[in-house]
């Protein structure tokens, strides 16, 4: 990989100290990336493969990125013990992740860290709160980015049932089964600390309608192959179809979720090089972003 300096900053985010680290390659090309990791709202970290692998695998390419230690959901116990780490009862609730990133975009757009805009993405629950925070921001009349990035998304709390051909595979490949009805309507009451009931469409931009996706930024998804997560995925571009957005979707073949959490595999790096593609696509722009104004919130505070 390129020559690259790593540096980890604390920043006065809206809801108290917010650490973010910047992978700024010696000869950068211009664009950046604010990215999220994912671990289902309530695990991972920037250190995992799917941030500190992934922000590599760009900056390889000349992409600034800036990797987002947003502030996670509570752990609860059951989640724990199959993760093999201690339960977390203090954690945060929707929308304080998605605030974060928001956010992080934000100033990352206002710094001089890279000479061309910014994209904006994530992987899995990571990539739900990239795209809440998009809609968020469009709807609020904020600047947005100019190309959403999103690898295997969550995005529905109760997501669409998979085809004939895809619950087929899942029955065949019991490991990659893992991401059922049950699973992900716990996976959503954890993060918005309620009924999925409660959720909105920037909690789950699934739920979204075309006519509410209106204004939605050019956006690439790579999905997983055997994952059900793939039909909340396909579902939301779908949509985006509808609202007339310029949304490329594919499938990374042979492979389960979480595949840039995996890069030995050998899946992830064709998936940043078709990422990486689209970013470096991206044209200067034409106005300057504001500076975000830091805030007092209490960090725990849902």
């Amino acid at each position: 990989m390129t020559d690259l300096t790593i540096t980890d900053r604390v920043l006065d985010g809206p809801h108290g100290a917010l650490r973010v680290r910047v992978y700024a390659p010696a000869a950068p090309t211009g664009p950046g990336l604010v990215w999220a990791h994912g671990g289902g709202f309530a695990r991972g970290d920037i250190d995992m493969p799917e941030g500190d692998w992934v922000a590599r695998a760009f900056a390889a390419k000349g992409i600034v990125v800036v990797s987002v230690d947003y502030r996670l959901a509570p752990l609860p116990a059951e989640w724990a013990a199959r993760a093999g780490e201690p339960e977390r009862i203090d954690g945060v609730h929707h929308p304080v992740a998605r605030e974060e990133i928001a956010w992080a975009y934000a100033w990352a757009s206002a710094s001089e860290l890279a000479g061309g805009p910014w994209a904006l993405g994530g992987a899995s629950a990571g990539a739900n709160l990239a795209t809440g925070a998009t809609l968020a921001s469009l709807h609020a009349g904020d600047d947005i980015a100019p190309l959403l990035v999103l690898a295997y998304p969550t995005l529905h709390p109760v997501q669409p049932e998979p085809d004939a051909r895809l619950r087929a595979a899942l029955d065949t490949t019991p490991g990659a089964d893992r991401f059922g009805p049950d699973v992900v309507r716990g996976m959503y009451e954890n993060y918005l600390g309620g009924p999925v009931s409660t959720a909105d469409i920037y909690a789950a931009p699934g739920l979204a309608s075309a006519s509410e996706l209106a204004g939605f930024p050019p956006t690439i998804m790579i999905n997983d192959d055997v994952d059900e997560l793939r039909v909340s995925g396909e579902a939301f571009a779908q949509t985006l179809r509808a609202a007339h957005v310029d949304i490329d979707c594919s499938t990374e073949p042979g492979t389960q979720h979480g595949h840039l959490n995996r890069p030995e595999e050998g899946a992830a790096q064709p998936s940043i090089d078709r990422f990486a593609a689209r970013i470096l696509s991206l044209t200067p722009p034409t106005t300057p972003h504001p500076a975000p104004q830091p805030h007092s919130a209490d960090p725990t505070t849902p």
